[in-house]
């Protein structure tokens, strides 16, 4: 049976330690679910925790590069070129949000392309994945991603595989997007978390309660134990994707889009 690891991510300056969860399954069944870490706290688990188990795929909820284009603009060759450039000067384009970035008030978008390949096209309950660029009102993706992408060399550093641009391997980080695993729940409902973990989770106990005690702890979990189901992860790991390789893709098996990872949905 696969370990995964879900950890609902925030790129929030101050305090993410209470908004970071991370949760822990193995066949469908929730072993863990924590909060309190902080972004270098999460990442230096990580380290420790490949240590301590034989396998374990992560899923992680911020984008792991960027559109073609943009890494053109930033004289990047490949993705590993990226990260360090993140690092180096994230935090000056979240203070200026000059373009590309928007979001900030009074910063609209432009006209630059908004989505990498692996994120055209879908939508759940009518929600679509938001663009890396935006880093401010509801939803922005952006500035969790700019906060992240630092912390993945450090994990390929200490033995982690960052997918799909490593090897496939026994310990394995990838991106996710938790609203493509749990569906078109109505996630800032407490009844509704809980009749989704009712179908879905198999298990009661405190772990289940905590699960649905916000919308954070929520997605690390649910995405925890509906990945930790899918019989078909090597499959899907190992496909071709479409696109540049370099902007990345979203982890989306097979058997999350047939519902075959699923309880009987609410």
């Amino acid at each position: 049976m696969t370990r995964v690891i879900a950890i609902d991510w925030s790129g929030a300056r101050s305090g993410a330690e209470r908004r970071i969860w991370i949760a822990e399954a193995v066949g469908g069944r929730l072993e863990l679910l924590e909060d309190g870490r902080t972004r270098a706290e999460v990442a230096d688990w990580l380290v420790q925790r490949r240590l301590a188990v034989p396998q374990a795929l992560v899923g992680v909820d911020f984008a792991f590069s960027y559109p073609a284009w943009f890494l053109d603009r930033l004289g990047c060759r490949q993705t590993h070129d990226l990260w360090p450039l993140v690092a180096e000067q994230g935090e000056r384009w979240l203070a200026d949000c000059a373009p590309p970035f928007w979001g900030r008030p009074g910063v609209r978008r432009g006209d630059e392309a908004q989505l990498r390949a692996c994120e055209e096209g879908w939508a759940v309950g009518g929600i679509q994945p938001k663009s890396v660029f935006q880093i401010g009102g509801a939803g922005a993706v952006g500035t969790g991603t700019i906060r992240g992408m630092p912390f993945l060399p450090q994990l390929r550093a200490a033995g982690w595989s960052i997918w799909p641009f490593d090897a496939v391997a026994p310990h394995l980080i990838a991106e996710i997007w938790p609203r493509l695993l749990t569906g078109p729940v109505a996630k800032s409902s407490g009844p509704a978390r809980a009749r989704w973990l009712q179908a879905n989770a198999r298990q009661t106990g405190r772990l289940i309660e905590r699960a649905g005690s916000s919308e954070d702890a929520f997605d690390a979990a649910a995405s925890a134990i509906v990945l930790s189901r899918c019989a078909d992860l090597g499959a899907t790991l190992a496909a071709a994707l479409p696109g540049d390789p370099r902007e990345g893709a979203m982890l989306v098996p097979p058997s999350v889009l047939n519902g075959s990872a699923y309880g009987t949905l609410p």
